[in-house]
């Protein structure tokens, strides 16, 4: 089977600098949320008043989501070679380097932050992400010392060195999956959820070329009447630091999308459908 490489490309549904209007099924909330000392998401973002951040479990994804690091308050979003995002559609720059290479575009960006907790943990067999042709891309058989070899449509295992788990190989992995891995390959890897079952560490994506993809990195809910909001992230095309998405309709100082957005949801860079939710599927 072909390989095919994807990246994530300008949508012709894609936000205010696409010319469509912005529609929403609750109203703009305007406040200033931004902790500037801040030095994680939890702690540089605010939730709204009357809300509170869900209870996650200690050790899980959606914990080590909502602690990952950011960069100083008013830092700029910078493309893998130097150069800064020509749009500043961000509220605040994740601390994870971008690489050297165009290779950490939105669907790598979303493979990196899982692939990072899972390494993290130690739960090397559980670092797997398939290319677009099937081919499945294991970190534990990477980490044996075998390395992937790619002749034309054909791909295979070839022995190389001794084992080794060192974080320099794991990151010389994940640069050969975002070289072959993206959109159309990641949709067929996750289970799609529902909006009323979304959890931190979910995915809104389009699979496709063009395509897209977009972490949910924390959510808050009001205790009184159960109204749900959230905190977007992305990487995007060409390969650049990731970053938490503003809400346009919000304006900056609040970047939390309430999830009764109704049938489409305007992200400033892309349009998801509400049956574009997905997760991985379970540890």
């Amino acid at each position: 089977m072909a390989i095919i490489l994807v990246s994530c490309q300008g949508n012709p549904d894609q936000g205010s600098e696409g010319g469509d209007s912005l529609v929403s099924a609750v109203k703009p909330l305007k406040a200033d949320l931004i902790q500037p000392k801040g030095t994680n998401v939890a702690e540089r973002i605010a939730v709204p008043k009357g809300f509170e951040r869900i209870p996650v479990e200690n050790g899980s994804y959606e914990a080590y989501l909502r602690q990952i690091p950011l960069k100083p308050h008013g830092s700029k979003v910078h493309l893998f070679n130097g150069e800064l995002k020509a749009k500043e559609v961000y509220e605040a720059v994740l601390d994870v380097d971008v690489g050297e290479r165009d290779l950490q575009q939105c669907a790598d960006s979303v493979m990196r932050l899982r692939a990072e907790y899972l390494y993290g943990k130690g739960w090397y067999d559980k670092i797997h992400f398939n290319f677009t042709n099937g081919f499945k891309a294991d970190y534990a058989t990477w980490a044996k010392g075998n390395r992937i070899e790619v002749t034309g449509n054909k791909v295979s295992w070839v022995k190389r060195g001794a084992s080794s788990n060192s974080y320099e190989g794991f990151r010389s992995y994940l640069n050969m999956v975002f070289a072959y891995a993206g959109t159309l390959s990641l949709a067929k890897e996750m289970e799609h959820i529902t909006l009323s079952e979304m959890r931190p560490g979910d995915i809104f994506l389009e699979g496709g070329s063009p395509g897209h993809a977009i972490v949910v990195m924390d959510m808050a809910y009001n205790p009184k009447n159960g109204e749900k909001l959230f905190l977007l992230a992305q990487g995007y095309t060409p390969a650049q630091e990731m970053h938490i998405l503003e809400n346009p309709a919000n304006g900056k100082g609040n970047p939390w999308y309430n999830i009764s957005f109704g049938d489409k949801l305007q992200t400033p860079e892309w349009k998801f459908t509400n049956e574009q939710l997905f997760r991985f599927y379970t540890l």
